[in-house]
């Protein structure tokens, strides 16, 4: 039996650290929008408390079949008024620190799913 990692055409995120998150080879220094099937943008939102339903929206939007929302150093959840968008999609939105939700994505655009992390990246 061979063990060797399945090779994946997603792009992945390679590293992350405080103010920084690496995607492809490239470290970008600012809220991120990362999609497996090569959606890679800044997210204008540089901190939790900046969130407005609108975010979600545009979460919303974007047809992939789960989203991820890194929410900075520490775990957080949006209003839930505000993920109406995304539940009448039937889409499924998994909320967790954005380290944890790199990690996850990675996992899941690996398998070949299409997925989306919503990364907030927390500045000083």
């Amino acid at each position: 039996m061979k063990f060797q990692p399945d090779k994946s055409s997603a792009q992945t995120i390679h590293g992350y650290g405080p103010g920084w998150i690496g995607v492809d080879g490239t470290k970008h220094t600012q809220s991120l929008i990362v999609g497996s099937s090569g959606l890679l943008q800044a997210w204008d939102c540089a901190h939790f408390e900046a969130l407005t339903p609108a975010h979600f929206e545009y979460l919303a939007s974007l047809e992939a079949e789960l989203v991820i929302f890194g929410s900075g150093v520490r775990n957080r959840f949006p209003n839930p008024a505000w993920l109406q968008p995304l539940m009448a999609k039937r889409l499924g939105l998994e909320t967790m620190d954005t380290a944890a939700a790199c990690r996850t994505y990675n996992i899941l655009a690996g398998e070949g799913r299409n997925v989306v992390a919503a990364l907030i990246l927390e500045t000083a």
